[in-house]
C-alpha cells in the first residue's frame, strides 16, 4: 500500500514504485541508533551513521519517501526562505555565515551521494532568481542581496527574466540545484541497506521508553537501541517543539507548455506567500512546476480554491498545454527562523530530533543528517548550538517530555448513531465533509461518491484541538499542530500517533 493522499498525487509519486526493503529488522538486536521516519532526513541520517560503522534500524509508518518528502518541490537552496537579514537580526552575522556554510555543505553532500552511488535522479545545478514587482519589494530585495553577500552568497542584478512576468528589479544567485526527490531517497535507501542497515516499512511507532537503552514500541513489535532520532517532520507525542513550530500547507502544480520554453533557473517572486517556478525532466518529459497559495494547516476549509487561484496565476503568465499534476504538502515554520536539530527538549541525551525546516526541507534535511551524525559520534560540530532545539525557553507549566496518546479517553465508545438522521442533519453532498452537532456531541461526517457515510470524533488525538475538513485532499486537518487524518480517521501526518475515534453508524 502506498501511503499518500488519495486525491492528490505528486509528480514524483506518480513516477516511482514503492521501495521494497531487503534487510530484515531484528527485534532481538540492540541497535546503535533507531531512526523514526523514512523521508529524506531519516534516510540521509541513517546512511551516514551506518557508513560510519553504526548498526542502524529505520522505521517508517508508510512507504519510504512517500510522506512530506514525496510532496516537496525539491529546491536545493542556499538562498533560503528566511532571508539572511532575518537570521542576522535573530542570531547575529556570524550565525548567518554558519547557516550559509551549512546549506552549502548540505548540497555538496547530496551531489557527492549521487556521484558515489550512481543515483539517476535528474540532479542539476541551477541559478536562483528573486524578482521584485513594486518599490517596497525593491527595497527588500536590496536588503536580501546585501545580507546574503555578507553571509557568503553573492547575488548579481539581471535585466531580464526567463519567464513572461512583469518585474521592477531582479537579482540572481548561483550555487542552487534541483533533483527528483523520491529517486534520490530510494537510491540512498538502497545504499543504506548495502552498508548493512535495516528498514521496516508500514511500521508506526506508538511509544518509546528510555532507561539508558531505548525501547521503541510499534505495531510490528518492540525494538531496542542506544539512541533514537525523530525524523518524522515534527516529533510525535507532545513536546515543547509543538508550541514553536507552525504547520503550513503549500500548493503545487506540474504542467507542460505549448511553446516548450522551460526555464532553467529557480524563480521566486516576493509576495507573502510567494510564488515559485522551476523545471524538472522526468522520464524524458519536461514539466514546469509552480507553487504557492500557502496557508496555515486547517485554517482553509475550501482548499480547492487554493488550487483554482494557483491555476489562474499560472495561466496568466504561461502558455499552458496541460496541467498534469496537482498536490499540496506540509511544512513547519520555526518561531525564530531556524530549524531545531539536536537533542529533543525534556528528554535524555540519547533522543534526537530534526524539525522546523520551513520551506527549505530538501536542504535542511542534509544539514540535519550531517549535524546528527556528528553529535552521535561525539564530534562537537560547530553549528551545534545554532540549531540546538534547547535554545527555546520553556513555557511555564508546559510539560517538556514526550507523551504518547495511547490512553485517549473514549467518550463515544460503544455509541451508535442513526445514519439517516445524521445525513439529514449534516446536509452534505457526495465527496463533502463537515463537523456537525448531533445529540449534543460534535461529529466529523464525510459522504463518499456512493453515498456511504463515515463518522469520526473530530478531536485531534495529539492535543485535543478540533479538526477541520480539507476539501482538496479529503482529509481532517488539525489547525493547532498540523496532524492530519483520512476519512476513516487514520493518521496521515504526525505529530499524532493515534487515529481519530471511529463512530458506528446504524
Amino acid at each position: 500500500m502506498i501511503a499518500r493522499d488519495a486525491y492528490t498525487t505528486s509528480l514524483w509519486q506518480d513516477h516511482a514504485t514503492p521501495f521494497a526493503e531487503s534487510n530484515k529488522a531484528q527485534p532481538e538486536t540492540l541497535y546503535d541508533v533507531i531512526i523514526i521516519g523514512g523521508g529524506i532526513t531519516g534516510i540521509s541520517t541513517a546512511f551516514l551513521l551506518q557508513d560510519e560503522g553504526k548498526n542502524c534500524l529505520l522505521l517508517e509508518a508508510g512507504n519510504i519517501g512517500y510522506g512530506t518528502s514525496g510532496g516537496t518541490t525539491a529546491h536545493l537552496n542556499t538562498l533560503l526562505d528566511v532571508p539572511y537579514y532575518q537570521i542576522q537580526k535573530n542570531f547575529g552575522k556570524e550565525a548567518a555565515q554558519q547557516v550559509y556554510a551549512s546549506a552549502t555543505e548540505a548540497i555538496a553532500l547530496i551531489r557527492h551521494n549521487i556521484s558515489r552511488w550512481g543515483i539517476d535522479c535528474g540532479f542539476r545545478d541551477a541559478n536562483a532568481i528573486l524578482f521584485a514587482q513594486n518599490e517596497e519589494q525593491d527595497k527588500e530585495l536590496d536588503k536580501i542581496a546585501k545580507t546574503s553577500a555578507e553571509a557568503g552568497l553573492e547575488m548579481n542584478a539581471i535585466d531580464s527574466l526567463p519567464v513572461d512576468i512583469p518585474f521592477t528589479r531582479a537579482m540572481q544567485a548561483g550555487e542552487q540545484a534541483t533533483f527528483s526527490p523520491l529517486q534520490y531517497i530510494q537510491g540512498m535507501a538502497r545504499a543504506f541497506e548495502t552498508a548493512g542497515g535495516a528498514i521496516l516499512q508500514q511500521c508506526r511507532v506508538t511509544g518509546i521508553e528510555n532507561n539508558n537503552t531505548v525501547t521503541v514500541t510499534t505495531n510490528a513489535g518492540a525494538f531496542k537501541a542506544k539512541a533514537v532520532i525523530y525524523a518524522t517532520h515534527i516529533p510525535t507525542g507532545i513536546n515543547l517543539l509543538h508550541l514553536r513550530c507552525t504547520p503550513y500547507r503549500s500548493y503545487v502544480m506540474a504542467f507542460t507548455l505549448e511553446n516548450g520554453q522551460y526555464p532553467e533557473e529557480l524563480i521566486y517572486d516576493m509576495y507573502d506567500p510567494y510564488h515559485y517556478y522551476r523545471t524538472q525532466e522526468v522520464d524524458g518529459q519536461k514539466y514546469l512546476i509552480a507553487g504557492g497559495e500557502d496557508h496555515k494547516t486547517g485554517e482553509q476549509e475550501n482548499t480547492q480554491q487554493c488550487f483554482l487561484k494557483l491555476e489562474a496565476h499560472i495561466r496568466q503568465h504561461f502558455k499552458v498545454k496541460e496541467i498534469k499534476y496537482r498536490w499540496s504538502s506540509q511544512y513547519y515554520e520555526p518561531v525564530d527562523g531556524l530549524p531545531y536539530i539536536g537533542r529533543l527538549p525534556g528528554t535524555e541525551d540519547n533522543i534526537y530530533v530534526a524539525t522546523g525546516y520551513g520551506g527549505n526541507g530538501m536542504t535542511y534535511s542534509s544539514v540535519a543528517a550531517l549535524l546528527l551524525k556528528r553529535l552521535i559520534l561525539g564530534q562537537n560540530p560547530k553549528n551545534e548550538l545554532l540549531f540546538d532545539p534547547n535554545r527555546l525557553k520553556p513555557v511555564a507549566g508546559f510539560s517538556q517530555f514526550i507523551s504518547h496518546n495511547a490512553d485517549v479517553v473514549k467518550q463515544f465508545m460503544g455509541k451508535f448513531f442513526s445514519g439517516e438522521q445524521l445525513e439529514a442533519l449534516a446536509g452534505i453532498a457526495p465527496g463533502e465533509g463537515k463537523v456537525v452537532e448531533y445529540e449534543n456531541q460534535k461529529i466529523a461526517v464525510y459522504k463518499d461518491e456512493q453515498g456511504k457515510l463515515y463518522a469520526v470524533k473530530p478531536i485531534c488525538t495529539h492535543m485535543k484541538c478540533e479538526v477541520g475538513w480539507n476539501t482538496a485532499e479529503r482529509s481532517w486537518d488539525c489547525p493547532c499542530h498540523g496532524a492530519r487524518y483520512d476519512i476513516e480517521g487514520k493518521v496521515l501526518n504526525t505529530p499524532a500517533d493515534q487515529g481519530l475515534e471511529q463512530l458506528d453508524i446504524t
